[in-house]
Order: C-alpha cells, then structure tokens, then sequence
C-alpha cells in the first residue's frame, strides 16, 4: 500500500480486509552517555515510525553495532533500555543481529499492523488545516550541549525523557479524532519535515515561529552556536523552500548570531521527536482536548495553505 514513493514513515503492506503490516527500521549513534538511557530513546525512536502511521507495534529486531573493546556490560544495559520501551509499548523484542563495529549504533526492525482503512500517512493535508506538534523541539541541541560537558544527565533529563517517551497516547488521540496527515519530527528538522508532508500533499504551509514549543536552554545555545554538525547542511537545504522575511537565507559565515539563531532551531536535527499532525480546523479543539488528556503537548504552530507546493512561511 505505502512505499518510499513520499518519504513516509513505514511500508505499509495489506494481508487483508481488516490487517495491514507495518515495517521499518531506524538505529542511530549514542546522544547520551548513558547506554540504558541510549537504549531506551533508540526503541522510542524506532517504534516511533509506526506510532505516525496510526499503528501498534507489535515485535523488533535488535540491530547492535559495538566494538568488543567496550564490553557485554555496556551492551547489556543497552539492550535492557530498548527491551523495556519496547515492553511498554507492548511489543515483543524477537531477535537481532550484532556486529564488531568501531563506532557505536543501535537500532530496531520494528513490525506493527494498522487497519488498512486508517492508515496515517504523511500526505493528505490541505489549505486550512492545523499544524500541531506533540513534544518540544531541540533534542539535537541538547545533546551536542551534553557531548560538550555544557549539561549533565540531571540538567538534561526533561530533553532525555522527552526523547525515551512513546507517541503512542498521540497516536491514539489522532486515531480517535481523525487526522489529515502525520509524520514524526527527527534528523531534517521541523522543517525539513513539515516540507516532506506539503509536497506530498500539493500545498504550501506555514508556521508562527514564536509558537514552537522548546526544550528549556535551547535558544541559548542556538545563539551561541552549541548545534550538532549536520545542523548547517539542514539550514541549506531548508533554504531553498523556507521565506522568512524577519531572518533571511543564511548566506554564510557572515550572517548573524541574532538572524542564524532560529534557523538552528528550525533546522535542529532531532532524535525521538513529537509527531507533527495536519488536523482539519474544526476537529483541532478536539484533538488539542484528546492530546491533553493523555498528558501530550498539543502546540499548534502553524497551517496549511495554497501557494507553491512545499514553500514554507515562517511568520
């Protein structure tokens, strides 16, 4: 049913009238120091795929890459991180596979089902409907501060918490209301996302900038350059269907902490993020009221409208 025709977040694939599977897979290098947080965010990360397809996941597949010279210890209390996010969101941890690798990663072939009907994809938005956002923005920031030694795991821990939760209360709160559209937020930004979903539905969008929820500290370190490394490649890419009259293309070394600031926010890279939802705007009040009943954020931040299909405007 669904492939990689428009970047969504899982193949989709029908067995029959009532079943369809989802699959995908996800692993990525430590953002923490500590492995069995490492371990929880990395299966929170993965299972997040099927959370914004409007699925349940059901088993994973470790994907364990580790130089020996580290340890079974270390290893252990990775796994044990992953096994019980992956317990939480009721899914089984069925096997894996492990390599002898010099840079560590982790990650998860996660299998869920969706009913074939309610499948939530990242297309279908149209002019009028709601951007809302489940989890703050900034987890790439803070954790290039916390590779740093600018935060520990304690000053960290809402930024650590926040990317080790599920999106499973959000995704149920968009399958009881009904939705548009929906992605999760990770490596391309908000931006670089919310792009994604207005191609592939043949619409421009828009977003408040002064309405995106972040972690605390993230400005700071924005304005100070504290960002990971892939940060700038985001920026470049974003710019070519971003229009912000207030902060203009960055257009190299030369532009200004004040003006490059918030597009590092923008384009911050992020692990484990909240889902981005495109609702129609007479069901928002009762997704915001769905979302918050489950103690999930509901930040509206911006809407879909006519115009060039992908452009973004930044208000």
């Amino acid at each position: 049913m669904v492939g990689f025709e428009t970047s969504d977040d899982a193949a989709v694939y029908r067995l029959d009238e009532r079943t369809a599977l989802l699959l995908t897979v996800d692993f990525i290098t430590p953002i923490v120091d500590d492995p069995y947080d490492f371990g929880r965010i990395t299966a929170a990360n993965a299972l997040s795929d099927v959370y914004a397809m409007g699925g349940r996941p059901l088993t994973a597949m470790n994907m364990v890459a580790f130089p020996c010279s580290l340890g079974p210890e270390v290893v252990a209390e990775v796994l044990r991180g992953g096994g019980d996010v992956c317990r939480e969101a009721g899914a089984l941890v069925v096997g894996g596979h492990t390599i002898d690798d010099k840079e560590p990663k982790f990650g998860l072939s996660v299998l869920g089902i969706v009913d074939p009907d309610r499948v939530v994809r990242n297309v279908g938005a149209v002019p009028g409907d709601v951007f809302v956002l489940t989890k703050p923005l900034g987890t790439g920031i803070i954790g290039t501060a916390l590779k740093r030694g600018l935060e520990d795991s304690g000053s960290a821990h809402a930024a650590i918490e926040s990317m080790a939760s599920l999106n499973r209360a959000a995704c149920d709160a968009m399958q009881e209301i009904g939705v548009s559209a929906a992605t999760d937020v990770t490596g391309f930004g908000i931006v670089g996302h919310l792009h994604e979903m207005l191609l592939g539905s043949g619409c421009a969008g828009e977003i408040e900038f002064d309405a995106l929820p972040l972690l605390d500290g993230v400005a700071g370190y924005a304005q100070q350059g504290v960002v990971p490394g892939r940060t700038s490649d985001v920026i470049e890419y974003a710019a070519e269907f971003t229009d912000w009259r207030a902060h203009p293309a960055p257009l190299g070394a030369e532009m200004s902490a004040e003006h490059l600031a918030p597009w590092r926010i923008l384009c911050d890279p992020q692990t484990s993020g909240g889902l981005l939802i495109a609702v129609a705007a007479d069901k928002l009040d009762r997704l915001r009221t769905a979302l918050e009943s489950r103690d999930v954020l509901a930040a509206v931040i911006g809407r879909a409208r006519t115009g060039a299909v992908g452009r973004i405007r930044v208000i």
